[in-house]
């Protein structure tokens, strides 16, 4: 149809509360889309409104209160309302373009036309279980909850609500440009009250047609279901005082010999407070109660302050430590980096940076070396490499962060947990990452664990929100298949004097729980853990607990912690006796046939289950897993095997499984050392 050119059109479905266009022209029943626009241009008005294929009205302003747009099909008059008959209808007239019941065709002039939307209270078409509550007042200069992120140009129900509830906060609301996110209970707990409806009169910026709060208010909605259920077991286990230490370690290991252990932080890095020290001690656990020979004294020549172990799949079981202090005048300097034994038994050394607050060490190295094998690995990509060549095969979506900055870091300074959930016969199971707790740029700490198949079709990461915040926390694999998360800080970065607010409570990981239903919250301490502190599972199936390094400078109140302790985890205390185990032969091949003697108290052979941990050295990271029968999943190296008598596990016995195909045993080839042998 050959509308006016200075006019272009919006269908919008009104309601009663609509702002009508001030000027209305007779009812005229012949009126046509062309007749209305000219007669309101002729008049100078930008805007022209046909409603109900009878009325024209003209205006240069027409606000809308709740009215949205829709489609041309809509506008369709109902003749027979009008008691028009069909011969009396211009054919040459679309029907659509009179309007009809409920709805407008408004054409809008190029020049200055104004048309706005009275916004109001989105209460349909949410995002899950969101149902809209109320209009909020905040106890200001106080909020309500504890939780924002700035929405400046896209703030909405639909945006703030579905990156709540993505983060586990069943309460939300809008703030003008803000989105905030909480539970609940903070309404009252922080003072939150009911107020008119007309006090959250502030439009979207991300939705004009819907209301987001005003200033000290806000658009309340509460998610109608539970997001997360923490559980609150009967049994939570419990701390123990074990035994007084000599040093605050740097890095706690589990020996072969059942001893644990312990390196400190050196002197040559200027951070050394026990200058008497020598900055490697063990423990014989079996004479904790005797102090005087309960420790004996080991030696170091190097600084290993913020340096990577491993144990060797060699022999003895030896501890490998790389970078640290000691490399920081190397030409790959590490401060911070992982280690890690690859399938072919040969030890993957990568990241950390170039000393203290550095830039990023942007290599892989393999020892012992060899040439020609060192790549560029991207410091802040979550990514898959092929085991050999070490080229990218997959990047991953970036690993989420809060749920007000996408961009917090579960590394040092800012640094998390992580460990591999385990898989259980046939292995056939896509293997899932598992990392807890971090922090962001200002020293916010997360409440979150995040887990991924990273070898997935199309892998995502799924968050899980912890019952409180964690930097700095360690995670620890227990032998039923569940894991420990402990220690660690409330607020802050790692780092000397910059967190806050010791994390005291324990809490249970069960991967064989729902999502949203996997954490339950144990026991708590009365002991800060926080920068270099260790979480270690020992072959008795209790998990010992040490170390505290914040290093207290200005008003820190938390001192270096020589103190240790042990967690007795729920299966160790409901007074059940542990299975006995003896293994004839420790050394393991790949698809070998291997004697297990056990014997058990309570239940049924049918009932039993066994579960291989892999040997670590704990420094807030630890890997685990069930046992495999191909190297890929499962490296060459120690393990810790337990029966488990339905949930009570053995003491565990250490097995070697696939040698040392790298030869580590012989390396390396040094004048007066020697090897300990494959």
């Amino acid at each position: 149809m050959p509308h006016n050119s200075r006019f272009h059109t919006k269908r919008y479905r009104d309601n009663a509360h609509r702002h009508d266009l001030q000027t209305e022209l007779v009812d005229n029943r012949n009126v046509t889309a062309e007749s209305c626009i000219t007669s309101c241009a002729s008049h100078t008005f930008t805007l022209a409104r046909l409603e109900r294929g009878v009325q024209c009205f003209c205006d240069n302003k027409y606000v809308l209160d709740g009215a949205s747009t829709v489609p041309d099909s809509d506008c369709k008059t109902d003749w027979n309302d009008y008691k028009i008959s069909a011969a009396e209808i211009d054919s040459s007239e679309s029907r659509g373009s009179r309007g009809g019941l409920n709805r407008i065709y408004i054409y809008i002039s190029g020049a200055n036309a104004t048309v706005s939307v009275v916004p109001t209270v989105q209460t349909t078409g949410l995002p899950g279980k969101w149902q809209y509550s109320r209009c909020l007042a905040e106890p200001e200069p106080n909020h309500v909850f504890p939780y924002n992120l700035t929405l400046a140009n896209n703030n909405s129900a639909q945006n703030c609500l579905s990156q709540c509830s993505a983060f586990g906060y069943p309460a939300a609301g809008m703030e003008n440009d803000k989105c905030w996110c909480g539970d609940a209970a903070d309404i009252t707990d922080n003072g939150g009250k009911t107020a008119a409806e007309s006090d959250c009169s502030t439009a979207c910026s991300g939705d004009p047609l819907h209301l987001c709060g005003g200033t000290w208010r806000l658009q309340l909605y509460l998610w109608n279901g539970t997001l997360n259920t923490w559980g609150t077991p009967a049994n939570i286990g419990r701390y123990e005082y074990l035994v007084p230490g000599l040093v605050p370690p740097l890095l706690a290991t589990v020996g072969i010999n059942g001893k644990v252990s312990f390196l400190e932080k050196g002197s040559e890095s200027g951070y050394k407070e026990f200058e008497n020290a020598t900055s490697a001690y063990e423990l014989d656990l079996s004479l904790v109660h005797d102090f005087s020979h309960a420790w004996r004294e080991m030696h170091v020549k190097t600084d290993v302050f913020c340096s990577a172990a491993v144990v060797l799949p060699d022999k003895a079981a030896r501890i490998l430590n790389v970078g640290g202090w000691s490399s920081q005048s190397s030409l790959t300097g590490r401060w911070y980096p992982t280690a890690h034994v690859l399938s072919n038994g040969s030890v993957l050394v990568m990241g950390g940076e170039n000393g203290a607050g550095g830039a990023a060490s942007s290599s892989v190295e393999i020892l012992p070396r060899i040439p020609g094998v060192i790549h560029e690995w991207y410091y802040n990509e979550a990514r898959l490499l092929d085991p050999v060549t070490f080229a990218t095969v997959k990047v991953l979506p970036d690993i989420p962060g809060s749920v007000g900055n996408s961009l917090a870091g579960r590394n040092y300074p800012y640094e998390g947990t992580s460990a591999l959930l385990p898989q259980h016969a046939p292995y056939t199971d896509e293997s899932t990452v598992l990392i807890c707790g971090g922090s962001d740029s200002g020293g916010n700490a997360l409440d979150n664990c995040v887990s991924m198949q990273p070898e997935a079709a199309n892998p995502a990461w799924v968050i899980e929100r912890m019952p409180s915040k964690r930097v700095m926390p360690c995670i620890v694999a227990l032998p039923d298949g569940t894991s420990m998360v402990m220690n660690g800080a409330q607020q802050g970065i790692a780092g000397f004097g910059v967190s806050d607010n010791p994390n005291l409570s324990a809490l249970l990981y069960d991967p064989s729980q729902p999502v949203g239903a996997r954490i339950s919250i144990l026991n708590t301490t009365t002991i800060a853990r926080l920068y270099h502190s260790e979480a270690t599972l020992l072959p008795d199936g209790r998990v010992l607990v040490s170390g505290s390094d914040p290093n207290p400078t200005g008003t820190q109140t938390f001192p270096e912690e020589l103190r240790i302790e042990v967690y007795i985890p729920p299966y160790l205390n409901n007074g059940l006796t542990q299975p006995i185990v003896s293994i004839p032969n420790t050394d393991w091949a790949y698809g070998g046939q291997y004697q297990i003697n056990v014997q058990l108290f309570h239940g049924q052979t049918s009932g039993m289950s066994v579960s291989l941990i892999a040997a670590t050295v704990e420094y807030s990271r630890q890997r685990h897993g069930r046992p495999h029968d191909f190297p890929r999943a499962s490296p060459p190296g120690w393990h810790q095997l337990f029966i488990l008598d339905g949930k009570t596990p053995s003491h565990g016995v250490f097995v070697r499984i696939g040698g040392d195909p790298a030869k580590l045993g012989n390396w390396p080839a040094l004048p007066g050392f020697n090897p300990p042998g494959l």
